[in-house]
């Protein structure tokens, strides 16, 4: 596979997904969970393992976006998360319901309302050390490689971030306090496969100087691709699998790590060295002007 012949076109699907989340963004906004909406929190214990299908069959009758959690040591109970605000009403009606469908003798149920406590401070904190993040990486990259490396894997990285956002824009995935955890870990994550392959391409560079840097970047990337992949794949795998049966808590932070496991293998492959090949030849350019 030709990665510098074919970049246009792995450029306009990263650009395709990103200008439809951006606009889906613009247009929608985020659907923001409970973290940062507030709402109520209902605590029932069934007395047995239900599954969230069959709370939902109760619940959806209220709030259709209502998430479920699974409690106790035994599972045997429920938890549900509205940003609604319910009334009093509703509540006990809920509750009652479930007392009804599952013949609960002795009512144990707890139900709160609280305002958003993932508040701007908070989020305002996660924007700053990302930033701090993006920039030490770009500082030790070009410290490490050159600028225009340096330049191209922060590129990458807010490709992989956009990428998670229109996806959760897109879909309209509830986002919460996991979110900016799985952000920031995406951060560090997806820098690893790029700087495997820019030093695979510095290296080949040395060895191979007087051959063409688009032969160079292929050349690396052919040479990287098995251990990358089986790298990605095995992250990805066991992350799938904590996605699939893992409780409600692991699955809203498995599900952002999936999405920027695939975007951050794919960006480090068809964007990062592609850019930099563009940067590389625009100072080439210039030289020869």
């Amino acid at each position: 596979m030709n990665i510098i012949k074919n970049k246009k076109i792995f450029l306009g699907i990263s650009l395709a997904i990103i200008i439809v989340g951006m606009v889906m963004l613009l247009t929608k906004g985020f659907n923001y969970g409970i973290d940062f909406t507030g709402g109520t929190l209902i605590q029932i214990k069934i007395g047995k393992t239900i599954t969230v299908d069959e709370a939902k069959e109760i619940v959806d009758e209220y709030d259709k976006n209502a998430s479920i959690l699974h409690a106790g040591a035994e599972k045997d109970e429920i938890i549900i998360k509205s940003t609604l605000d319910l009334s009093n009403d509703d509540i006990t009606n809920i509750i009652d319901k479930f007392v009804e469908k599952y013949n609960i003798e002795n009512k144990n149920y707890q139900s709160q309302k609280f305002g958003p406590f993932m508040g701007k401070e908070i989020r305002s904190k996660a924007l700053l050390s990302a930033l701090i993040a993006t920039v030490a990486m770009l500082i030790y990259i070009s410290w490490r490689f050159e600028v225009k490396f340096g330049i191209a894997a922060i590129v990458a990285l807010v490709h992989d971030v956009l990428i998670t956002l229109s996806v959760y824009a897109i879909f309209r995935i509830p986002v919460n306090s996991a979110f900016i955890a799985a952000i920031l870990t995406i951060l560090g994550y997806s820098i690893n496969d790029t700087i495997v392959i820019f030093d695979r391409i510095r290296e080949n560079l040395k060895l191979n100087p007087k051959e063409s840097i688009d032969n160079i970047i292929n050349n690396s990337i052919k040479q990287s691709l098995r251990r990358t992949i089986n790298t990605s794949l095995t992250t990805l795998v066991s992350i799938t699998v904590l996605y699939i049966l893992g409780v409600e808590d692991v699955r809203v932070l498995a599900f952002p790590l999936i999405i920027g496991i695939i975007s951050g293998t794919y960006s480090s492959l068809f964007i990062a060295s592609p850019l930099w090949y563009d940067l590389k030849n625009r100072e080439s350019t210039k030289t020869a002007i």
